[in-house]
């Protein structure tokens, strides 16, 4: 563990925005708990159970974007940061152990003892080297957890998960940030920390997304080398791959640009974790669905398949624009417009086959990236030439 001057923790703003091997550690660890919620995801027979999943999803996520932020405001080379990097690792394996609901308090404890331990680091190392601001900062981040922490593990002690318990300490939790944090005697978070965010967080956004969704082919490679390269699970493991490569596509020449452009704003940093979390949803949606279509490529299309295979990539595309939206204040509809194809064979769609569905959404998504953007995609300051949505 580096051994650096604690005096010198807040991250210097000139310093590299370069991510750290801890922090890709960190989110290859995060990684493999989405892998295990699109399974559970797949596994599920009604919406309840996948409402509750993507529930606990959101709240591995929200660990991923707190403590993304924590590495943006402080230096993740100095030995509590590196801590707090590894704690956090801990929890999600926790998080990631306990997503079936019977191990709820485990869950719970795993999700606020992550945020509670960061706090309370960095709370006791800014405060011993008097540095106010920071402190103040970290202060109100665990007000706040300690707050919904009451929902989650109240929620989860009992042995059965209260899913209203723990609807409520979510959305506590997302509402406070985008509230800044409001504390008792502390106020608010500063609108200028958000603008002093460096080009780091917006390569800590790409990196994440880029290896989640690896998530996509992850259960097809699997499942069609159990198969023996049979043609149609094989042609659904292609499909998938496909849709990889345009999601990335998508992403990275089009969303990941305005974020590495637009991050540095107030904004960006701080609409950055809810449009991703949609993005993150249609990425697990998309890869629970082409785990069903693998299994099952031909046959009929029940409904919840249905839903997932259009919905996956709907979703990810739609949290996409949101960004650009807010950041840019423009999104070319004419394009992202391609995502309503599928949505036109609905009527037919349950009666083709599964695979014959997930061609289809590829295709809209091919359609949406090969439409060239146009000089009014853009917005000076904001994009960069061709970087529209």
């Amino acid at each position: 563990m580096t051994t650096g001057d604690t005096a010198a923790l807040v991250r210097d703003q000139d310093g590299s925005t370069r991510a750290t091997l801890l922090e890709l550690l960190f989110d290859v660890v995060f990684v493999a708990a989405l892998a295990m919620v699109s399974r559970l995801v797949a596994e599920h027979d009604g919406w309840p159970g996948v409402a509750s999943v993507l529930l606990m999803l959101t709240a591995i996520w929200w660990t991923w974007a707190v403590t993304t932020t924590t590495t943006e405001f402080y230096d993740p080379q100095q030995g509590p940061i590196q801590a707090i990097l590894m704690v956090a690792m801990v929890g999600s394996v926790g998080m990631a152990a306990a997503l079936p609901s019977q191990y709820g308090l485990i869950f719970a404890l795993s999700y606020v003892a992550t945020h509670v331990v960061r706090g309370i680091i960095l709370i006791t190392t800014l405060s011993r080297h008097r540095h106010r601001a920071a402190t103040a900062r970290a202060a109100r981040f665990l007000f706040w957890f300690l707050v919904s922490g009451v929902f989650w593990i109240g929620g989860g002690i009992s042995g059965t998960v209260k899913w209203q318990l723990w609807t409520v300490a979510m959305a506590i939790d997302l509402t406070a940030a985008a509230l800044r944090y409001p504390t008792p005697r502390l106020g608010r978070v500063p609108l200028q920390q958000y603008k002093g965010t460096t080009e780091h967080l917006g390569e800590r956004y790409q990196q994440f997304v880029i290896l989640a969704l690896g998530d996509i082919i992850l259960m097809p490679v699997l499942q069609v080398g159990r198969s023996g390269f049979d043609h149609l699970p094989a042609g659904a493991l292609l499909c998938a791959f496909a849709t990889m490569l345009l999601l990335w596509h998508i992403y990275v020449f089009r969303a990941g640009q305005l974020l590495e452009a637009g991050i540095t704003g107030r904004r960006a940093a701080r609409i950055a974790p809810y449009t991703h979390l949609v993005m993150l949803v249609g990425v697990v949606v998309t890869a629970s669905a082409f785990h069903l279509v693998v299994e099952h490529p031909v046959g009929t299309t029940p409904v919840r398949l249905l839903v997932l295979i259009i919905g996956g990539p709907m979703l990810f595309v739609l949290g996409r624009a949101l960004f650009a939206l807010v950041v840019a204040g423009h999104v070319p509809w004419w394009r992202a417009g391609w995502q309503l194809l599928p949505l036109l064979a609905l009527p037919w769609a349950g009666g083709w086959p599964p695979l014959l569905v997930s061609v289809v959404v590829a295709l809209a998504l091919a359609g949406h990236v090969m439409i060239p953007p146009e000089q009014r995609d853009t917005r000076p300051g904001a994009l960069a030439p061709g970087a529209g949505t």
